[in-house]
Parts: C-alpha cells; sequence; structure tokens
C-alpha cells in the first residue's frame, strides 16, 4: 500500500473522456477525415493509438507515415467533422456536473483539443459556465500530452504549485503527462470508449486510484486530502 501525503489546492480535469463522452465521436470523425485524405484507419485503431495525444502531435505522427503532408485545412475538416455530430451525439459523463457543484476547491480544463472544440463541447453539455475561464488547451504549449507542458502551464495559470495539483485523467498520454509534471492522478473510466479491464490500464500508468462514477469523485479528492489514499 503507498501512501500519499498530498495536499490539494487545484482540481485539473481533462475534457474529453471526463467531462464529455465526445471520444467515440471523436475518433469517428478522424477516422472518416483520415481516410477520406489516403490514410485508411477505423475509428478502433484511432482509439488506440491516438487517444489523449494532441491533434497536432498526431498529424505529426501521420504525415511522418505518410510520407506527405497532410492538407492544410485538415484540422478545420475534422473539426468541422466532429462538431457536426457534437448537436446530435455529444452527451455529458453522468454526474459530472453535480460533481463538479460539489468540489470546493479551485478547478481547471486542460485539454489536447483545440479551444474552439473545447468550449463547443462544453457548452453543448452545459458545462462551460461551470468552468469558464480556466480553460486550457495544448495548442498553447509547445508540447502536448503526454509531454507535462500542458499541466504546468494550467498550474501555473491557476497559481497552484504542481505537488499540490489533482489531476482527473481517462487517458495513458494525460497521465504519463500528469505524472510528469509531478501531480497527483485519478484515473476516470467511465466513458463510453472504455473497455473492461481498462481501470488496471489506468493505474498502470501512474494513477493512484481509478473510478468509473462521477458521483464517487467529490469523496476520493477527500480521500486524497486526508492524506491516505491506497495505491
Amino acid at each position: 500500500m503507498q501512501i500519499l501525503n498530498v495536499n490539494v489546492d487545484l482540481i485539473i480535469f481533462d475534457c474529453d473522456g471526463v467531462l464529455v463522452d465526445s471520444e467515440v465521436i471523436s475518433c469517428r470523425a478522424h477516422a472518416e477525415t483520415l481516410t477520406r485524405h489516403g490514410y485508411p484507419i477505423t475509428a478502433e485503431q484511432v482509439l488506440e493509438r491516438f487517444l489523449g495525444v494532441s491533434d497536432r502531435e498526431a498529424r505529426q505522427t501521420i504525415e511522418t507515415e505518410l510520407g506527405r503532408k497532410l492538407p492544410g485545412d485538415f484540422e478545420s475538416q475534422m473539426k468541422q467533422a466532429a462538431l457536426q455530430r457534437y448537436a446530435d451525439d455529444l452527451r455529458t459523463i453522468p454526474y459530472v456536473g453535480e460533481a463538479i457543484a460539489a468540489i470546493g476547491l479551485p478547478k481547471c480544463v486542460a485539454s489536447s483539443g483545440t479551444p474552439e472544440k473545447i468550449r463547443h463541447g462544453l457548452t453543448c453539455a452545459g458545462l462551460y459556465d461551470l468552468l469558464a475561464p480556466n480553460i486550457f488547451s495544448a495548442s498553447q504549449v509547445e508540447r502536448g500530452k503526454p509531454a507535462p507542458d500542458l499541466f504546468l502551464f494550467a498550474a501555473a495559470q491557476m497559481q497552484a504549485s504542481p505537488a499540490r495539483c489533482l489531476v482527473i485523467e481517462d487517458s495513458i498520454p494525460g497521465i504519463t503527462g500528469a505524472r510528469a509534471a509531478g501531480m497527483t492522478v485519478l484515473g476516470f473510466h467511465g466513458g463510453s470508449h472504455c473497455r473492461p479491464g481498462y481501470a488496471d490500464t489506468l493505474h498502470a500508468a501512474g494513477a493512484i486510484k481509478t473510478f468509473d462514477d462521477m458521483r464517487q469523485l467529490p469523496d476520493l479528492i477527500g480521500q486524497v486530502e486526508a492524506s491516505a489514499v491506497p495505491g
């Protein structure tokens, strides 16, 4: 059993898969757009390879494999494909609004998505006003997840010490980046994209505790603040 002495000053939420149940939608849009541009890939393969990775890093990987550049407006095409589906298909992670309201600590969002995508997703889900203006995107830093840059940027903007930040993440790159930033992580596996056994994957990546119901989150934060969370 690992005992962590963590005093929490800031809660940092990932967006896709933690606040909004958007990963499946995004993967379908990503796969369709890539396939149209000569890079055949399924939504499942996108999920496996690029979950939690910023659009910029994913594009660089794909262009290297293709041996050529994607169109200059590729991100715009992909974003539009996803946003068109948001209005009809996007769902909030169950009980996340109530969980946010119950957490009496400063909160922010640190997401691999573009600012426009994050805002649109949170607005569609009715969460934007709960978290604005403390919403940060990988486009604001040099390196996205799994690098620590975005998490360190968010902590600096919120004037919090990284060691006193608690991150809520659903992806291996996100957990890796948060741990590299010196932060504590809770792994969430309640999104529709999460498969059986995914909790073990998140724990192995560095999450001190995993959960699949947002109603558990306030109590889990209390456990971390009490400095006795089993790992």
